[in-house]
Order: C-alpha cells, then sequence, then structure tokens
C-alpha cells in the first residue's frame, strides 16, 4: 500500500552543482528524471545543489537552467542549497546528539598515508575509526594545535538493501564501507547529508542517477534512517561510453549542452537520442516532446553500457529537420538572415540539409554568386546553346538535359555532373530539376559563360 501511495504522489528532483556546464552526461540524467515524471503525471523539482561556495556560480546556474528549458524541459519547483543553511545545521545537530556523527582530527597527509599503507598491505581503504577511540587529551591537544575537526557518519555494520529501478537488487555491509565525511574542517556540510535533508524535506519519492552514485546511495539509505525517514525509490543509470564502447574521451565526455545548442542542433535529436540510449528500444527521430513522454518507460532502460556517437545526433538532427514544415521553420529562418526563402525553396532544400544553418549554403548556391567548376569548356559551351528560353517549368531540366544528351553523346554521370558542377561549384546536392527553377536563367546563364570570362 505505502507503494502504491508513493507513486500516487510521485515526486522527482534533478539536482546539478553550477559549477561548471551541464554536460552530456548529467543533461542525459536530468532529460530521462523529467520524462520518467512527466510520463507518470508526477512533479519536477529542479535543485541547485551550490554547497560549495567556492566552485559554484551565479553564471553557471544561468547556463543549466538555459539548456535545461532547450530542451524543451519546465519544473514545477525550484530551490538552492545556499538558502537552507539554517535547516542543515539543525538536522546535522540531531544526528551529532544522537552520535551518528563523529568529529575526526586526521589531516589529508594523514589519511593518504593510511590509504596507501592499507593498500600496500592488500586491505581495502576503509578508515578505521580511529578517531572514536581519542581521548579527552588527545582532542584538547588537537585543538591546540590549531587542527579543526572534519566530521564522518558512523554507518552501521549491517546489510543495506534496495530494490534499483534499473540494476535489481543491490546488496552492501555498512562493514565494506567507510563512515563518509558529512562536515568539512571549515564547518560547511558536504553534498550528501544536505541532498539527504532535502530529499525528505521536499519529499522526494524517486532519484534518477549515475551507477557512480551507487555506494553514495548505500551511506544515503542509512542517513535517510538515521533521520527517521524512508529512503527514495533508486535508479542508476549506466554511465555512458563512447561509439565503441570505450571510455568517454577527455573532448566527449566533458561536451557541454551549450556546445550542442551553438553547434546548431535541434533540441529533439538530443532528446530522441537520450531518451531511448540504454534501453530496448530503436532509437528514432521525435517531431514533438509529448510523443517522447507518451512513448518513455523507465523499466527499458538496462545496466548494458550506452554507446554516445555524436553522428548519430546529426542522422537524428536531419531526419527532424526533414520533417518540418515551412510555416513551422519560418520564423527561425527569419532570425538567421532568409527571411526570402519562400516554402517553395524550403521543400527542394531540406532533404539534403543536416543543421538549419545548412540551408544558408543552398541560398547562396541558388541564389549568390558561385565559384563554378568547368573542367571541360567546349561540353558547358554546347550546354549553355542549349539553354532553354523563359519561361521555365519542372520539365525544363528534363528537355535540356535530353537536348545536350542527344548533341553530345554523353550520359549517365558524364552528362549531369559538369552540369552540376558548372551550375552550382559542388558536386553535390538538391535534384538538378527542382534546384534549376531556383537559381534561374539569368544565374544559370552567367555561370555557364564563366568560362569564357577566364579564358
Amino acid at each position: 500500500m505505502l507503494q502504491i501511495e508513493i507513486w500516487i504522489n510521485m515526486k522527482v528532483r534533478f539536482a546539478p552543482s553550477p559549477t561548471g556546464m551541464l554536460h552530456v552526461g548529467n543533461a542525459r540524467t536530468a532529460l530521462i528524471s523529467w520524462l520518467f515524471t512527466r510520463s507518470m503525471g508526477g512533479e519536477f523539482m529542479l535543485r541547485i545543489d551550490d554547497t560549495d561556495r567556492l566552485r559554484s556560480k551565479d553564471e553557471y546556474e544561468v547556463a543549466i537552467e538555459s539548456g535545461l528549458k532547450w530542451l524543451g524541459m519546465d519544473w514545477d519547483l525550484k530551490a538552492r542549497q545556499r538558502d537552507r543553511s539554517d535547516i542543515y545545521e539543525s538536522k546535522i545537530e540531531q544526528l551529532k546528539v544522537a552520535g551518528r556523527l563523529y568529529p575526526c582530527y586526521e589531516t589529508p597527509e594523514e589519511l593518504d598515508l593510511k590509504r596507501k599503507s592499507q593498500l600496500s598491505r592488500k586491505l581495502p581503504p576503509i578508515y578505521d575509526r580511529e578517531a572514536l577511540e581519542l581521548s579527552d587529551d588527545k582532542i584538547k591537544a588537537y585543538e591546540e594545535q590549531g587542527r579543526k575537526p572534519h566530521w564522518r557518519f558512523k554507518l552501521n555494520h549491517e546489510a543495506i538493501i534496495w530494490n534499483d529501478m534499473v540494476r535489481g537488487e543491490i546488496k552492501f555491509d555498512g562493514k565494506d564501507l567507510s563512515d563518509p565525511v558529512l562536515i568539512r574542517e571549515d564547518g560547511s556540510p558536504l553534498y550528501h547529508i544536505c541532498s539527504v535533508i532535502d530529499d525528505i524535506d521536499y519529499e522526494i519519492t524517486h532519484v534518477v542517477r549515475g551507477e557512480d552514485h551507487v555506494s553514495n546511495t548505500a551511506c544515503h539509505i542509512q542517513m535517510f534512517e538515521a533521520l527517521g525517514a524512508k529512503a527514495p525509490i533508486f535508479a542508476h543509470l549506466p554511465l555512458l561510453s563512447d561509439k565503441e564502447g570505450g571510455k568517454l574521451s577527455k573532448r566527449i565526455g566533458s561536451l557541454s549542452l551549450k556546445e550542442l545548442q551553438d553547434d546548431g542542433l535541434e533540441p529533439l535529436s538530443v532528446v530522441s537520442l537520450m531518451a531511448r540510449l540504454g534501453t530496448s528500444d530503436p532509437i528514432e527521430a521525435f517531431c514533438d516532446i509529448k510523443t517522447v513522454i507518451d512513448n518513455f518507460d523507465i523499466s527499458k532502460f538496462s545496466r548494458g553500457t550506452p554507446k554516445f556517437d555524436p553522428d548519430e545526433l546529426l542522422r537524428l538532427n536531419a531526419k527532424i529537420l526533414h520533417e518540418r514544415e515551412f510555416d513551422e521553420i519560418k520564423p527561425r529562418l527569419i532570425e538567421i538572415g532568409l527571411a526570402e526563402l519562400d516554402a517553395e525553396f524550403w521543400n527542394i532544400a531540406r532533404p539534403n540539409i543536416e543543421k538549419l544553418l545548412d540551408i544558408k549554403d543552398w541560398w547562396n548556391v541558388a541564389k549568390n554568386p558561385v565559384t563554378p567548376i568547368i573542367e571541360d569548356s567546349e561540353f558547358i559551351e554546347q550546354a549553355l546553346e542549349l539553354l532553354p528560353e523563359c519561361p521555365w517549368s519542372k520539365d525544363t531540366w528534363k528537355n535540356w538535359a535530353n537536348a545536350v544528351k542527344a548533341k553530345t553523346g554523353r550520359k549517365g554521370k558524364q552528362l549531369f555532373m559538369p552540369l552540376r558542377q558548372a551550375l552550382t561549384g559542388m558536386d553535390h546536392g538538391p535534384e538538378l530539376s527542382e534546384l534549376l527553377l531556383l537559381i534561374g536563367y539569368d544565374n544559370a546563364k552567367e555561370r555557364l559563360q564563366s568560362h569564357k570570362k577566364a579564358a
């Protein structure tokens, strides 16, 4: 009955740290969290985890929000951890009184030496709880030296078990984990305890995050219990790999959402890829966010490592653009300086673009001066003599090509490629039967005559 109640009052959060730009891995987690929430009719919360005061910056927070909105995401509630210091202090004091937080006086150098010693003896680098044995005199001596304690959470040495929505049943034993540091030497709380307190206060029912947090989750579950709360339901997603299945390169691994946006990608191409990457469903291009939501099922995500291929983004991007009607795209064409571009031009050129800005190339080919490629001036001269007079129609290209074929004896690629190169300066593009009409008689004649000027 409790499980049903949780799902009825479902609330999911995405909690980025504003210490840098939102990269593709975190954007994927955000999107999956949001799609999951919206597909289930739940509430979605954006929580800015800015306990790291030195590295957190307002411009990163702005960029994170901008990136999420670009993807089509919204949120029902927003909060910042920096506004909740008093609440954290109250809960932390509660844990201290209960004996679940204890002070430790080791320096970073001393802790590092302990870890190295344990590893050299083939022991796991787990904190030995030496601080629990400190006498009052030893503590006084440390404090007289000017040492400030950091505070660790005392894990119960017992089984920690939960049913993960992606990984199934997960088991840890408290004795196999290090007591995590929750309070820094300067008294500021770390991510772990603030996150747990926030999840309790905001009644978060589900947490979606990367599999690199699995061991953190084991510790967090005991923190929830120590604060008298039930832990949320967790879903730990496998981290992205490159297209060969290896670790993401530094270049791709740090690829930010802003870079994808600046690169001219359609947001729905990113959504289409991330919504299906790592699931049993085929990746397909979605043209509206509602369809993505309606077809989303978090249970289809597997433990297998998903392969992130930037080329796949381009394929999806092109397919989405090829489905766009002129009325949908017109405002954006105006934004990029192509107010004169009409529906006829869009319908002819769109099958040949990967990104919207590519349409400028075909506009320039059709309407602006180009540098023709003419390797056989005699053939082009013959073609020029046969160029039909106006008015032109959809049959103009066929009639002209047939006439040139009859006069020169050329056919196939030997006929079409020199004409394409002379007319466009390129060896690929839209069908010449349609492109010729966009180029027009005057431009076509001038380009075919260019070999005379060069001579």
